[in-house]
């Protein structure tokens, strides 16, 4: 991307009708101000992929997907941004710039990423030649061991590092590759005295890849007993990070989008067992909770996961907080918890993959997985352990959206406390109430909701941009945390400041998935508010209410403790006064609403 000058991408975009080059690919029909046809990246029968010319922007109502001319061909044609435009400029007759139009900063920058990913492949094809030589046999044997077939293997691109030093590097050197772009990379370490050695020495390499299958890190498994750490990962580089990439992903995104769902494992081997046992819509997080970004990432091509993480303590500590992550990003979750000492690895290869899938199809929602975790920590024979448990399951209920599903969780716990509903409801009234000063779970946009106020600023943004400047400019980050819209406006607000803002720009830095919320809104032919002052104010009182509800949670915490009267609370209290005055005059403000 930093090849090539903003007013030479707008000016493409500009040039290069996106109805002309879509209908390419897609048979598209004028309907009304819009064109319509059948979207190419999901199968349908009726029609739902729309096409606007005169904004220059698709969206699919069906699966989602949207974005501008230059991410219809990214999407499409599978191909980078950089790619895209080459072919856009090649199709429309329009000569790309000269490289020396970049810095020098840009061009170095394009320059090391390129390298990296070069140095990467060569790396890759190098330590698989070595687990082919006679030298890997020890190594083929123990994935023999661990019931991983060549062919998976060959698959997953697994290859060995021999014990040498430095017998990586000097591969590396002999390929024409710089000790400088060798350590860069993460592939070589330097010592006290300056020399540098392999990082990666008498280990199994199991390449990790971007979706669009470019090797740019690697995990090393030990090989002997005793051999420590038992996994060594490469340190980040300008093309990896580790808490933005999901491993596996390159071999299994074409099935998780045909069946829309994706079962998260945590390891490598629980990816190659599930893998290899035929069920391919499978992705792992590489041991750790997942992070946001994994989940935004994993977002475009699913709406559903399954999670399938160890039974021991750590693991099920992860499935809880990636449960609460991939919730918020707006995921429908189910988890599946296999017998104890099961990791999918281990359970795959004792019982198959078919006893396997007869577990996913038994996996839990959500909510039921968190009571049943909450209902194991107690001993419900114990009448005080059962008072516990229906303390610890009273938070639950602000998860819960609507009324009849509260009244089945309520009856849920009942049972399992051994105690009536009547006596349980009380108490989920008391907790309720404790917190409805505080916006209510169907008010925030806490499950993925994108509330009115982020969708009107968004319309706005592509359809009246020259308008949304003043509104972008009185929001802060303060404003927005929280908000499912928030990347989107961050960015635009960022272009306004430096006075580089256009829907063209904006497409052109938008994610995939935030390209499909934009599109999905700038779709509809009249904006959900009319007034942008009323979205800054609705977007600040969300603001305000949610640092409150954070607040009346600590009161409450220090209610609990018995702790009720010290100047924590005092100041707590004060601040919540404040902020029900600042929310208040929000709402007074609001009398006439937002149109």
């Amino acid at each position: 991307m930093a090849l090539f000058p903003a007013h030479f991408v707008e000016e493409l975009k500009h040039q290069a009708d996106i109805v002309v080059v879509i209908q390419d690919y897609v048979q598209l029909k004028k309907t009304g101000a819009t064109y319509k046809g059948l979207c190419p990246f999901h199968g349908e029968k009726t029609p739902s992929f729309h096409v606007n010319r005169d904004r220059g922007f698709f969206h699919c109502f069906g699966c989602g997907a949207g974005g501008d001319v230059i991410k219809f061909l990214e999407l499409h044609d599978k191909v980078s941004f950089v790619d895209a435009v080459k072919l856009l400029a090649q199709r429309f007759g329009i000569s790309l710039p000269e490289p020396e139009q970049a810095t020098d900063e840009q061009r170095a920058s394009t320059a090391e990423r390129e390298g990296l990913l070069k140095i990467h492949e060569v790396a890759a094809a190098w330590f698989r030649q070595q687990l082919a030589s006679p030298a890997g046999a020890r190594i083929r044997q123990q994935l023999d061991d661990r019931r991983i077939t060549p062919t998976t293997a060959e698959a997953l691109g697994l290859g060995f590092a021999p014990a040498g030093r430095d017998s990586l590097k000097q591969a590396l050197t002999k390929a024409g590759f710089s000790a400088a772009l060798q350590l860069r990379a993460g592939l070589v370490v330097q010592r006290e005295d300056g020399t540098t050695v392999d990082r990666f020495r008498n280990r199994l390499m199991i390449p990790i890849a971007r979706d669009t299958g470019s090797v740019i890190a690697f995990g090393g498994r030990s090989v002997d007993e005793g051999q420590q750490p038992k996994y060594l990962n490469s340190p980040e580089t300008p093309i990896y990070s580790k808490g933005r990439t999901l491993y596996g992903l390159n071999l299994s995104k074409a099935a998780i989008r045909q069946g829309g769902f994706a079962v998260l494992v945590e390891g490598y081997f629980d990816f190659a067992q599930v893998y290899q046992s035929g069920f391919q819509a499978v992705v792992a997080s590489c041991g750790t909770a997942l992070t946001p970004q994994q989940g935004q990432y994993l977002r475009r091509f699913c709406g559903k996961v399954i999670l399938s993480f160890d039974p021991d303590a750590a693991g099920q500590g992860a499935a809880a907080k990636s449960c609460e992550m991939l919730v918020t990003e707006g995921f429908e979750v189910n988890v599946v918890t296999l017998p104890e000492g099961g990791d999918p690895d281990t359970f795959v290869r004792r019982q198959g993959g078919q006893a396997y899938l007869a577990e996913l199809k038994r996996s839990t929602p959500y909510l039921e997985y968190l009571l049943s975790e909450t209902a194991r920590r107690h001993d419900l024979n114990v009448p005080e352990e059962r008072a516990r448990f229906v303390d610890e399951a009273l938070p639950i209920v602000n998860r819960i959206p609507d009324r009849t599903r509260q009244e089945l969780f309520v009856k849920e716990v009942a049972a399992r406390a051994g105690v009536s509903e009547a006596a349980v409801w009380p108490r989920i009234t008391k907790v309720v109430t404790q917190r409805s000063a505080g916006p209510s779970s169907s008010q925030l946009p806490a499950l993925g909701q994108v509330t009115k106020a982020e969708k009107a600023l968004i319309w706005w943004l592509v359809h009246r941009p020259d308008e949304v400047g003043q509104a972008l400019a009185a929001l802060t980050n303060d404003d927005l945390r929280g908000f499912s819209a928030r990347s989107v406006l961050d960015l635009a607000r960022q272009l306004n400041e430096d006075r580089e803002f256009s829907p063209s720009m904006l497409f052109e830095r938008l994610s995939t998935a935030d390209a499909q919320l934009v599109t999905g809104v700038a779709a509809e032919p009249e904006p959900p508010a009319l007034d942008l002052d009323w979205c800054v104010r609705e977007i600040r009182r969300g603001r305000y209410e949610r640092e409150r509800a954070e607040i009346q949670r600590a009161i409450a915490q220090l209610q609990r403790s018995g702790d009720g009267h010290n100047p924590e609370m005092d100041r707590l209290l004060a601040l919540n006064g404040d902020l029900g005055r600042l929310i208040q005059g929000l709402v007074g403000s609001d009398l006439k609403g937002p149109n």
